[in-house]
């Protein structure tokens, strides 16, 4: 692949623009209008179904916030999103390009609400066993996911499938990687992150589980439309 046929010499595609342009706003928002009456994260990012902060919506609007503390977060995720999505959106047309980003990061809240159930285990038990507070069981219950991360690596699973022999410059290793070995090294730090350090503040398993979602949507279109790799 050429870099315009990766979408960084050509114009940006509707879907991906216009995603660019919400999670934009929405930050921002987070930055200006966040408050204690108006509390943006409390209402739109994804808590453990057990919180009094949880509601069904959050499983969709979780994935348009980032973190409000920094830039770095959603810079990233957006670099990807245009970089790998906007190849995607091009061959595959808007509509298609839109259903399976959503249902990515759909299936990343699922996934990272099945590994939180195991961590609360432990904190539950503590709770019936009166070690903790209502209080404290609430501010652990609590925490948010919140990030495009999950439907990001399912954009990157779908490309790498797609394009497993395109090369990639990842900083900061000093050589070419294909993007189906960058994609397997990525799920696999992933996978150690969350088994090793569940209190790193990364939802390790909503990565994973954007990307085995549209690695699995992937198979089944190509099964349907067979098509050659590159």
């Amino acid at each position: 692949m050429n870099v315009r046929e990766m979408g960084i010499g050509g114009s940006i595609p509707p879907v991906i623009k216009n995603l660019l342009i919400i999670n934009g706003l929405v930050w921002l928002a987070q930055i200006t209008i966040q408050s204690e009456a108006f509390d943006i994260e409390n209402l739109f990012a994804l808590h453990f179904y057990e919180s009094p902060l949880y509601k069904p919506w959050q499983f969709l609007t979780y994935m348009f916030l980032h973190d409000s503390g920094g830039i770095t977060h959603i810079l990233f995720n957006m670099f990807a999103l245009w970089m790998f999505g906007s190849t995607l959106e091009k061959l595959w047309g808007s509509q298609r390009f839109l259903i399976f980003y959503l249902i990515c990061g759909l299936g990343a809240g699922l996934v990272q609400m099945g590994a939180l159930w195991f961590d609360m285990r432990e904190v539950q038990a503590y709770y019936d066993a009166g070690r903790i507070s209502k209080e404290l069981y609430n501010q652990v219950v609590s925490v948010p996911t919140l990030g495009a991360s999950g439907a990001v690596m399912g954009i990157f699973a779908a490309f790498a499938y797609t394009f497993p022999n395109t090369e990639l410059l990842i900083i900061p290793i000093p050589i070419p990687i294909k993007a189906k070995w960058a994609m397997i090294g990525m799920i696999a730090l992933d996978l150690f992150g969350g088994f090793s350090n569940q209190n790193s503040g990364v939802a390790h398993f909503a990565h994973v589980g954007g990307a085995a979602i549209g690695l699995i949507i992937i198979i089944l279109w190509n099964k349907k439309n067979r098509r050659g790799f590159y």
